[in-house]
């Protein structure tokens, strides 16, 4: 009796998996994209709580998102409910995600790093035109006018 009912128990749980994957529609987002505006997505919905450069919170982001990529809500809903029924190709793409975010993290880490040395009056990092940092003793003969433009 006991080995029946662990064959019922589970295959009442194998046969609850669910196996669908939807049909893709006609104006699907591509995959690259899709990664793009989820990168966008998700720093959006972090920073509804921050205030803004005029020192005011916006209430909603996504509206500005949805802009950006020329899509409205349903047109991404239609495709994230077709990624995600494809929980490997979803899972793949989320990672790279994170990756998105975590180069922009340590992009905007180091910029502020960069920054803050900036504004330090002993400091001796500066950015270059290409976002890499230089020792500044090197450019002392600069005018201070290129070195202001440097600075920015």
């Amino acid at each position: 009796m006991n080995k029946f009912l662990s064959f019922i128990v589970l295959t009442f749980l194998v046969s609850c998996t669910s196996n669908t994957i939807y049909k893709e529609p006609k104006d699907l987002i591509p995959k690259d994209t899709m990664i793009a505006l989820l990168t966008d997505m998700y720093l959006a919905s972090s920073a509804k709580n921050i205030k803004n450069k005029f020192l005011k919170k916006e209430s909603n982001y996504m509206v500005l998102v949805y802009n950006k990529y020329k899509i409205d809500t349903i047109r991404f809903d239609r495709s994230n409910k077709y990624y995600t029924s494809k929980a490997d190709d979803y899972s793949d793409m989320l990672k790279k995600v994170k990756k998105n975010i975590d180069s922009l993290d340590k992009k905007y880490r180091e910029l502020q790093r960069v920054k803050d040395s900036i504004d330090k009056p002993n400091s001796k990092l500066m950015l270059d035109e290409d976002g890499k940092t230089f020792d500044s003793s090197l450019v002392k003969g600069l005018g201070e006018e290129k070195l202001q433009h440097l600075r920015r």
